[in-house]
């Protein structure tokens, strides 16, 4: 007795490519937005070291923000982060 292979179901082999397909396209997806993230939070940090600047210093800041003091020197971190690995892009 032979095994037949109806067109209408797909064989292993494309189904585990089919698999693959969605997978990356969904890694694809996380990837992209895995970056607007980034981007986000770089963008936040700046905002918030900005704030900090204006409301005096980081309590004042983090009440004027109504955010955690951690959150802000978080955010302040980055923006120094950020704006030291530009600085030492521009100098090369």
């Amino acid at each position: 007795m032979t095994v037949q292979n109806s067109d209408k179901t797909p064989s292993r082999k494309q189904r585990l490519q089919e698999k693959q397909r969605r997978q990356l396209a969904v890694v694809d997806t996380v990837d992209k937005a895995e970056v607007k993230v980034r981007k986000a939070e770089a963008e936040l940090a700046v905002a918030v070291a900005e704030a900090v600047q204006v409301f005096g210093d980081e309590r004042a800041a983090s009440e004027g923000l109504d955010m955690p003091v951690e959150a802000v020197r978080r955010f302040v971190g980055m923006a120094a982060y950020e704006t030291a690995a530009t600085a030492d892009a521009t100098d090369d």
